[in-house]
């Protein structure tokens, strides 16, 4: 265990945003988490958990409390069974079950971050969600002061959200385990269109693990989505805003809006999400709001490749990423009366 005082937060997150902790402790064991967590509980001192820091918005002034790096590690695979320290970095792990042969979370290939975070904010992409695949989860219960394991059923999967992110001060998860399949080679179905036309295939079909993940990968790069030191359009969180979901009445009202605005004919991304529930795309309704890839004069700006990534050009603060995310939900709430919630987890920031 390592400790630092009036340490630069920043560093540790994909932003490259935020002021520093009073102090930051690293931990590389579980027992070092959990003493760590039981020592600000009982001293009653604020505590911010960081993993691989990708869906993290620090502010200006920084963190008063202690910050607690998760740097665990371990990776085991027992023929389907899969289970990670919190601290192992997701894309490595996603390589090695591609290697292996293994199919279930080959799509979410190249997203940042660490294992722990992927229960947290039921981790998707490309039509894969980590909780398809998880089957437990080994965390700290602050509230009881004791390790539990938790069920797949018993995390409260939902898009984007958990029973983790539903009770952030709650739990400090420690493991995560999951359930992969061997289909000799071969991915999941693919789901996603977009992934099923760079492959060349129908949605449903299968291709070859590797080639599935390769694919996604290249998709990521395109749209700056894989962590490139060089690159500012991959100074972000990904996906700064989560696609809406709207119930019935609400999606027949935006779409009176889309076609009062756009045309008569215009049909915006609409997928069923349960019933009388309807997905569309956030990335669509910022672009067609007016905010286009580039958008934007100051140090943060939104990406040049993706619609959907607000980015740090370099010398941004908080109070700029800010300002730009205030001004992109507003305005399309203005012009389609859609409210955009954030993604990323605010940590002394506010939209």
């Amino acid at each position: 265990m390592h400790e630092t005082y009036d340490a630069p937060l920043a560093p540790l997150t994909t932003f490259r945003l935020g002021g520093p902790a009073t102090r930051l402790v690293t931990a590389t064991t579980d027992d070092e988490v959990i003493e760590t967590v039981r020592s600000a509980d009982d001293s009653g001192t604020p505590l911010l958990i960081i993993g691989g820091g990708s869906n993290l918005v620090i502010g200006d002034e920084g963190f008063d409390g202690t910050a607690l790096r998760i740097a665990t590690r371990g990776f085991a695979l027992d023929g389907t069974a899969l289970e990670l320290a919190a601290g192992e970095t997701w894309t490595e792990a996603v390589s090695r079950t591609v290697e292996a042969g293994l199919a279930g979370i080959e799509c979410l290939a190249g997203i940042p971050g660490s294992a722990g975070a992927t229960p947290i904010q039921n981790v998707g992409a490309y039509g894969q969600e980590v909780s398809s695949t998880i089957t437990e989860v080994i965390a700290y219960d602050r509230a009881g002061r004791e390790t539990v394991t938790l069920t797949g059923a018993e995390c409260g999967f939902a898009y984007r959200d958990s029973r983790f992110k539903a009770d952030p001060s709650r739990y400090v998860v420690l493991r995560v385990r999951y359930r992969l399949e061997d289909a000799d080679g071969l991915s999941a179905p693919v789901k996603y269109a977009e992934v099923a036309r760079a492959l060349g295939v129908s949605p449903g079909e299968r291709v070859p693990v590797a080639t599935a993940s390769e694919t996604v990968l290249k998709l990521r790069a395109g749209k700056g989505m894989v962590l490139d030191p060089e690159d500012h359009d991959t100074w972000s969180a990904g996906s700064f805003f989560t696609n809406p979901i709207l119930p019935d009445a609400d999606f027949a009202a935006f779409l009176g809006r889309v076609r009062d605005r756009l045309g008569p004919d215009v049909q915006p991304p609409a997928f069923p999400d349960g019933e009388g529930r309807t997905k569309t795309s956030a990335a669509w309704l910022i672009d067609k709001a007016g905010f286009t890839k580039g958008y934007g004069t100051g140090p943060a700006r939104i990406s040049t490749k993706h619609t959907l990534a607000l980015t740090n050009r370099g010398t941004a603060r908080t109070e700029d990423l800010l300002a730009l995310a205030r001004e992109v939900r507003d305005g399309v709430q203005t012009a389609f009366g859609v409210t955009l919630v954030n993604e990323p987890v605010m940590v002394g920031a506010r939209l």
